[in-house]
Parts: structure tokens; sequence; C-alpha cells
């Protein structure tokens, strides 16, 4: 199934959790515009084409490009690959758009990083599964500390 411009920036709005008037305001349009795009009526012009694109932290190619998208994991890839989780994340968890900024974490930066090179070659690992794995541990770290406190 493809999905028209209108279609995914419908979903996509939902998904942010932003209403018409939301998004209209940060787009500077009106929320009948933001409706006229959503019900594929009109097109929004190339710049706010691509100031949607950064408000649902999506690429401008995905957004505008025709993408088959289902509901299978393969298909959500597509999607999910194009994200900046950075951006997407930091309204909910605003120290992630922060911490880069701390003083001495590029040496920790610098230790995971090691740690990750010495992890993929060890096991034989893709970079997506050394991601996965690392990111599982630390999850799993993460969940011990909450059942202790």
């Amino acid at each position: 199934m493809i999905l028209s411009l209108g279609e995914k920036l419908l979903d996509l709005r939902k998904k942010s959790g932003f209403s018409q008037e939301e998004v209209a305001e940060k787009l500077n349009v009106s929320r009948q515009t933001v409706s006229k795009w959503e019900t594929d009526q009109t097109t929004p012009d190339l710049v706010k084409a691509k100031l949607l694109s950064e408000l649902y932290h999506v690429s401008y190619n995905y957004l505008i490009c025709e993408s088959p998208i289902s509901g299978d994991l393969t298909s959500i890839e597509m999607i999910v690959d194009e994200i900046d989780w950075t951006s997407a994340w930091s309204k909910k968890y605003p120290i992630l758009s922060t911490y880069q900024g701390i003083k001495g974490i590029e040496i920790y930066r610098e230790q995971i990083s090691k740690m990750y090179d010495t992890f993929k070659k060890e096991y034989q690992f893709s970079d997506a599964d050394t991601a996965l794995v690392l990111k599982d541990i630390l999850y799993q770290k993460y969940r011990m500390s909450k059942k202790k406190k």
C-alpha cells in the first residue's frame, strides 16, 4: 500500500501528538491549510515540506517520495531509519538535547565507542546488531536499578 503525501502527514501528525492548530502555528499557516494538505486537496510548497520533515523528524525524501508502507517490521524500518531519534525523544527526555555540552562527556563517548568496536569485532556482529545488543544490555541495567529503588 502506498501512502499519499496527505496520508503520511496525517499519520505523522497523529504519531507526534500535534493538533492541526499546533502544526499550523509552527509553520505559520492556517489550520485549514494543514487540513487541506492532510486530505490531499493541496500540497505544501517545498519550504513547508522541508519544515514538515524537520517537525516530524523524517527525511524530506521519505515525505515527498511514494513509499510502500505496511504493518510489518521490514516496511516500518524504512521510516524508523529516517527518524532523528535524538531530536524526537528530546521532547520527552530533555537530557538528550543537552548532554553533549556537559564538560568531560567526550571521554565517555570515546570509551563507549571503543567498547562498541571491540564488541562488534569480538562477536562479528553487524553495526545494527552491535547497537541493539549493547542497547539491550544498558536497558537491562536500567531496569535492575529501577527495581532496587
